[in-house]
């Protein structure tokens, strides 16, 4: 069961991060100005720096429910 779950939401995972485009406003007209491959880039530097808390955050998680002690 667990298998299937984990399976099914990196498979959602997967379709909704096709076309994620992430950059406020200010980032967008800079970008515009720079051109497509800098603005692809600097699109995937954003990226990044928004989800390395998140994979932090989920290393430190399981890493903790893995460490806990059995009960029963």
């Amino acid at each position: 069961m667990k298998k299937a779950i984990i399976f099914f939401l990196l498979f959602a995972l997967v379709l909704v991060s096709s076309d994620v485009f992430a950059q406020c406003a200010m980032c967008t007209k800079t970008a515009s100005q720079l051109g497509e491959k800098s603005a692809l880039g600097l699109n995937q530097g954003i990226l990044y720096l928004v989800g390395m808390p998140f994979v932090i955050v989920g290393v430190i998680g399981y890493r903790w429910w893995k460490n806990q002690p059995k009960e029963g």
